[in-house]
This record gives structure tokens, sequence and C-alpha cells, in this order.
């Protein structure tokens, strides 16, 4: 008797609901997840801002982390397709595999850009899937809110009305937040820029930008010396207003142009945690439109 009594004293110390266990493969995705999750998930992000997305190892603590996710939240296009499958096959989870309530990919709620019309090794690491840096224009974040916030449903179906209710209060919250940076944006349209990879090319068709092209001469392929002398060349005329890079790519490319030409090179923080300023999704957009104004001069 006393040892059942014990034990139903252990099961009212359990907590009424254990947190849903959410791996995102990108720090935006995983601060997403908080916004739609709040206390009752658990978010971990497998890859930092400081981390090249595309290129990252599938470690074995990495592994452990896969093992026991609920839910796992990709970006897809073949952004994480050097090392997100090798993760799904050894982690044995098989409630996160493509196909289960487990797996959401990004990339399947939003209509990609650039979706090349054929794909060869010599163009470089062209996906073929379309553009997956997506995540720069905020129109494409609510369609993932509202997927992740119906696919936490499923998993955690007790917890549904917290999950649509966060839903709704972060589409109002962001609603207004884009309209605000769009305003804030206007004095942006038409400026021309040049960008060290094809990153920010969601971020120029929101705001109006003009991408002049990027440093490297392939993408995923560093530039050498004579390929920057000819980017130099071409700035004589009409030069760019900025050089931008991600917060997680190296600077030596863009100092070295910066340098002959006088165009400013700007660090954009380009997802959660690039900056200290970006803590989140919103001080994501609201540092990356104040830090290409203070690079213009503006």
């Amino acid at each position: 008797m006393k040892r059942i009594i014990a034990f139903l004293l252990c099961l009212c110390a359990l907590p009424a609901s254990a947190a849903v266990k959410v791996l995102a493969t990108v720090p935006e995705w995983a601060a997403l997840a908080r916004e739609i999750g709040g206390e009752r998930v658990e978010v971990v992000s497998a890859t930092s801002a400081l981390q090249d997305p595309h290129h990252i190892e599938a470690r074995p603590s990495l592994i452990a982390r896969a093992r026991t996710a609920d839910l796992l939240v990709a970006v897809g296009a073949e952004l994480e397709i050097g090392w997100l499958p090798v993760l799904l096959r050894e982690s044995g989870n098989r409630r996160i595999q493509p196909g289960q309530d487990g797996y959401l990919e990004a990339a399947s709620l939003v209509r990609l850009r650039d979706v090349p019309k054929t794909v060869d090794r010599a163009m470089g690491d062209v996906h073929a899937a379309g553009d997956p840096h997506f995540h720069l224009d905020p129109r494409n974040i609510p369609p993932v809110a509202v997927a992740l916030a119906e696919r936490l449903a499923r998993i955690d179906p007790a917890g549904a009305e917290s999950y649509r209710a966060r839903l709704d209060s972060f589409r109002a919250r962001w609603r207004e937040a884009v309209a605000r940076w769009e305003a804030e944006g206007a004095r942006l349209k038409g400026m021309p820029f040049l960008q060290a990879h094809r990153s920010f090319g969601y971020l120029a068709h929101w705001l109006g930008l003009e991408n002049r092209g990027e440093l490297e001469p392939k993408p995923g392929i560093e530039p050498g010396a004579a390929h920057l002398a000819r980017i130099v060349a071409s700035q004589q005329n009409a030069p760019a207003a900025a050089i931008l890079r991600a917060a997680y790519q190296g600077e030596s490319a863009g100092r070295w142009v910066s340098a002959r030409t006088g165009i400013p090179l700007v660090m954009l923080p380009y997802t959660v945690g690039g900056t200290p300023e970006a803590k989140d999704l919103f001080s994501l957009f609201d540092d990356t439109l104040a830090r290409l104004k203070a690079g213009i001069g503006e």
C-alpha cells in the first residue's frame, strides 16, 4: 500500500504536459517555434547565426538532440542537403522523418524565387528547388507560422488552444511590424547593391533594392583577385551603394572591393542572433533596416 501511495505521489509531481521538443535547423525557425509554442515547447537550433547553414557537420551531440525531438523544422529547398539526411538517418527517430507529423519543411509553404531551368555542377552551389533564403521577406513568415501551429497542435492536442491563441497574437503583431518596416524601407527603394553570396534576393525583392551581382564568381566559390578586380572595374561609372554580407560570411573579399571603390561594406544579421540586436524575428528586421540605412548614410 505504501508503495502505491508513493507511486501516486510521484505521478502528481509530474508536469501535466511535458514540453514538446522542437529541433529547428536554423535560428529563424527556432525563434518562430518559441513565438508559437511559448512555455509548451523546448526549442533548440541545430545551427547558429555565425555558422553557414549550407555546410555543418551532423555531430554526435546534434544527433542526440534529433533522437529525442518531437518536431523537426527544416528550411528545405536543399539548404541542408549536405547534413540533414545524415542527421535524420542517424537519429533513428521515426517521429521526425519526412512524411510524418514531426517533420515540417518551411520551403514547401512559400513560393520560391530564382528557380533555375537547368542545374549542373559547373554552375557552382546552385539550389535546384530555388533560392532557400526566403525568410528575409517577412511576408513569407506567416504561412510557416500557421503550419507550425497546426503541427504543434497535432503533436500536443492538449495545447491546441494555446497554439492558436499565440498564433493569432503573433500574426497581428507581425502585420503591424511589416507595415512599419515597409514605411521605413520606402527610402531604400532602388538602392543598388553588391552581395557576398546570393543571400539577400528576397530582402531585395521585398524592399525594391537593385542587385548588381555577387562577389562570388559562382555560388559557393571563393572569389579570386582577378574576379574581384573585374568587379571593381565594373563599379567605376555607376557604383553600388553598399556591399552586403551576412554575419556568418567572411569579410575579406568585401573589404578588398570596398577599399578600392569606396563602397561601404555592410554586415547584416541575416538571421536571429547574427548581431546582438537581432534577438528575435521582430528585432531581426528592425536591425536589418537600421543597418541598411546607416550603411548608406541615411
